[in-house]
């Protein structure tokens, strides 16, 4: 089946719409490089929209009534929004799933130290990334350092256009023959990816300065230097790395790509394309028969592990909240919403790529341009690891999009037996709820620099909006 570049397809009005689309897009990428950034984001987009904080209506005992809009944070890397429908929660709601971590590198808990007269920070890279991608590049730092005291201290250097960014350094070609031999899995080993910060002794007799540092100031004296920056401009310690969150990311905005501007170039597409989309769609969507509901978590990239991952029983939680503010909870009815809901799990696919086009089943892969991607299954090889989405599923999705007109297409990650990945589809579908994987085609997925198409975001909330009015 050939799938019509949707370009061919829009109308003036539909045009600036995706392109309005696409810069709000934009902005959400440059304002969010983690997680807790999106978090704020997301905060202040929907309180803006009406969203009101659920813990805080918990407090009140206030009732939840149809058209009510409530969102809840947890640990400030997942939230959660619900827009009350019409009909019972004991029905089942619409859900949007997508996830706000990307990969990246993470400052570890004991990081700075010199050598060969640099001060250099120690990482432990997050995510599947190819190492050897991360070197040379200009590099940011976001993230937060937490003090004993309980006070926050709010980083961000590199990306405004007045900070100074940071690098990983690579062996120069003229003396990379033994490493140009080496397999690219280890071309760059995960202990080298650490980033140069400094390379300035701290001067003599700066003030402020302890006098045993003014007795020895060759000792370590660049490392010294910028723990004295860190002091004067954050307050912070050396010690305080300890109760840190810090995130090295690439340095620079998103921007569109192509002489035509058909695509964006951006870092964190993968999942932050679907989260933008999902959250789009949640505050386009009127009042509806059912629930609709959009999570946006944390962890997907290493497992969807720990508090604030998809597997966390923050999802169930808040759906007992919102429950019982509805005035009709019990444990069963719980057990017999999820049972009954229905769910895109938002996440990227494998765009084809022409220069690499053996690792692809042409008949069976995403094209950029093509529209909203459905992955009935994911996993690896034999489709272990998958959710795997029934035809009338299926079937029911086709005739949604028909009828709402949106583009979409229907894809594998790659060839089989090549490789494979993973979503939190799987996790929603223990309870018995139907979930097919939806997202947007990426290429250079994981990468620092991923590229998508314009065209595919604005049908992916266009399929998401349609989702939520009509499953």
């Amino acid at each position: 089946m050939d799938r019509k570049n949707v370009w061919e397809t829009y109308d003036a009005g539909q045009l600036e719409e995706l392109e309005s689309h696409a810069a709000g897009y934009r902005e959400f990428l440059d304002r969010g490089k983690t997680e807790r950034e999106c978090i704020d984001y997301i905060v202040n987009t929907v309180e803006e929209a009406g969203y009101r904080e659920l813990q805080t209506l918990i407090r009140e005992n206030r009732a939840l009534r149809k058209g009510d809009k409530v969102y809840a944070v947890w640990r400030n890397k997942s939230v959660i929004l619900f827009r009350i429908g019409e009909r019972p929660l004991e029905e089942g709601m619409n859900i949007l799933g997508a996830h706000i971590d990307s990969p990246r590198l993470d400052i570890k808990q004991n990081p700075l130290y010199e050598e060969g007269g640099f001060a250099y920070l120690d990482t432990h890279y997050y995510g599947g990334v190819k190492k050897y991608q991360w070197v040379t590049l200009p590099l940011a730092i976001h993230g937060v350092v937490v003090r004993k005291d309980g006070t926050t201290v709010e980083i961000s250097v590199g990306d405004n256009e007045e900070d100074p960014v940071f690098f990983i350094s690579d062996l120069l070609v003229h003396l990379a023959a033994e490493q140009l031999e080496k397999k690219a899995s280890k071309v760059i080993e995960g202990e080298a990816l650490d980033v140069i910060v400094g390379s300035k002794p701290l001067v003599l007799g700066r003030e402020g300065q302890e006098a045993e540092e003014k007795k020895e100031p060759g000792k370590e004296a660049v490392k010294k230097g910028i723990l004295t920056i860190l002091k004067e401009a954050y307050d912070i310690e050396e010690e305080d790395f300890i109760s840190a969150e810090l995130e090295v990311v690439p340095a620079g905005r998103a921007r569109e790509a192509g002489f035509d501007r058909s695509m964006i170039l951006a870092y964190g597409q993968d999942d932050r394309v679907c989260a933008f989309s999902s959250l789009q769609a949640m505050l386009e969507v009127e009042e509806s028969e059912r629930t609709a509901c959009c999570i946006l978590v944390d962890k997907e990239e290493i497992g969807s592990v720990g508090a604030t991952g998809m597997k966390s029983r923050f999802f169930e939680n808040m759906a007992a909240e919102v429950m019982s503010l509805t005035g009709d909870y019990s444990e069963l009815k719980l057990r017999r919403c999820l049972a009954a809901s229905c769910m895109l799990s938002s996440d990227v696919s494998s765009a084809f790529d022409p220069s690499y086009a053996s690792s692809f089943d042409k008949k069976n892969v995403a094209y950029m341009g093509k529209g909203l991607v459905l992955n009935k299954f994911t996993g690896a090889r034999g489709k272990s690891g998958s959710n795997d989405a029934d035809a009338e599923y299926l079937a029911h999705l086709r005739a949604i999009f028909e009828k709402e007109r949106v583009h979409f297409q229907t894809a594998e990650l790659g060839r089989v037996d090549l490789g494979g990945g993973g979503t939190i589809a799987y996790i929603l579908a223990r309870y018995g709820m139907e979930v097919i994987d939806s997202g947007v085609a990426v290429m250079n997925m994981h990468a620092p620099w991923e590229a998508v198409s314009k065209a595919d975001v604005y049908e992916a909330k266009r399929g998401y909006a349609a989702f939520l009015k009509h499953a």
